[in-house]
């Protein structure tokens, strides 16, 4: 597995322990505890490095090409998986899975962005990001699953949406705000999960949930700090201090109270152990259904509702003395304004 550039310095250390253990086996030396020094010592740094992390350190974390997507959740968390295709409008869409599945006993819908792993799937799932079918399908299967009281599931891992003309023509804008305005009078559990990248209205377009859980390395971002630097700075250089200030880690979101829960992910990253993070997902997905199936349909809609309305603050300030204009606005325009012309 390629190590990320900060990872290296870790790597050499545990190259040199292979070659220990090689050494030891073919000229029958004992190096055990050399061995045990070098394998405490790799864990304790790894432990320093990965509580130390850069907010430009967890998007490549976040990024990394063997990181667990959807359809490795889906295969290890579900059972009984059947995927459902097409928006009955224009077409399927191949960057959204959707379908029925079930988990500890409950029957449930699952949504997730699919970016793909090999160049041949980057290009068949469009690197994740959906065109507006994606999200009208998303959507037609989640208004299905509230019909049926059956709890949705949705995992965002995506870039952003498709920007391209394409997807602009057939109404992308559109789609998405139907999403978030449907989203948040369903009649089900919604339980989302950010499992690698949270980009902009491309992830929140599936992200309209009762709990929002992201995992420990992810990031949920109104854009990616490369777009934030090419914006503000005119320059990718700046794109680790545009990931500082866009506060778009886990921590910085649950701080915020954007999300609910964070994951703690595998030493060294979900893609270090994917079995465990699924089976650390797979036991938050149980739990909450059971915390959320408690409250009925409206009692749900109402929770949704007050969750988001309390993100965010605002003030507001009296105006002391009105302006000019604003006194002519509530008195009427000026009798000099009503002279006839001479």
């Amino acid at each position: 597995m390629e190590p990320l550039d900060f990872e290296k310095p870790l790597m050499e250390i545990e190259k040199n322990i292979v070659q220990l253990k090689e050494k030891a086996l073919n000229e029958k030396i004992d190096f055990s505890e050399t061995i045990a020094v070098l394998e405490k010592e790799v864990i304790e740094k790894k432990k320093q490095l990965y509580r130390n992390l850069s907010p430009d350190q967890r998007l490549k974390i976040a990024r990394h090409p063997n990181r667990p997507n959807t359809l490795d959740y889906i295969s290890f968390i579900f059972k009984d998986f059947i995927e459902l295709h097409g928006d009955r409008v224009f077409g399927d869409d191949n960057a959204i899975i959707a379908g029925l599945a079930t988990v500890g006993g409950h029957g449930v819908v699952v949504i997730g962005q699919q970016k793909g792993k090999d160049t041949k799937e980057k290009l068949f799932r469009n690197f994740g990001m959906a065109h507006p079918e994606g999200y009208r399908k998303a959507l037609r299967i989640m208004q299905m699953a509230s019909r049926f009281q059956v709890p949705i599931i949705s995992f965002i891992d995506t870039p952003g949406a498709f920007p391209g003309i394409s997807a602009e023509e057939r109404g992308q804008a559109s789609a998405i705000a139907v999403n978030l305005r449907e989203m948040m009078s369903l009649k089900t559990p919604v339980i989302c999960y950010v499992i690698g990248e949270g980009g902009s209205g491309g992830a929140l377009g599936i992200a309209v949930g009762d709990k929002i859980v992201m995992l420990e390395h992810a990031y949920y971002s109104v854009i990616s700090p490369e777009g934030c630097a090419a914006i503000l700075w005119k320059t990718a250089t700046k794109t680790p201090e545009a990931a500082q200030a866009l506060k778009m880690t886990a921590t910085d979101l649950h701080a915020f109270g954007i999300v609910d829960e964070i994951l703690e992910e595998p030493l060294g990253g979900a893609h270090r152990n994917p079995q465990e993070m699924a089976q650390t997902i797979k036991l938050s997905i149980i739990q909450t259904i059971e915390e959320f199936s408690r409250l009925g349909g409206e009692a749900l809609i109402r929770h949704r509702q007050e969750k988001f309305r309390q993100i965010g603050v605002y003030q507001t300030q009296a105006l002391s003395q009105p302006s000019v204009s604003q006194t002519e606005m509530e008195i009427g325009p000026s009798p000099a304004f009503n002279k006839p012309v001479e």
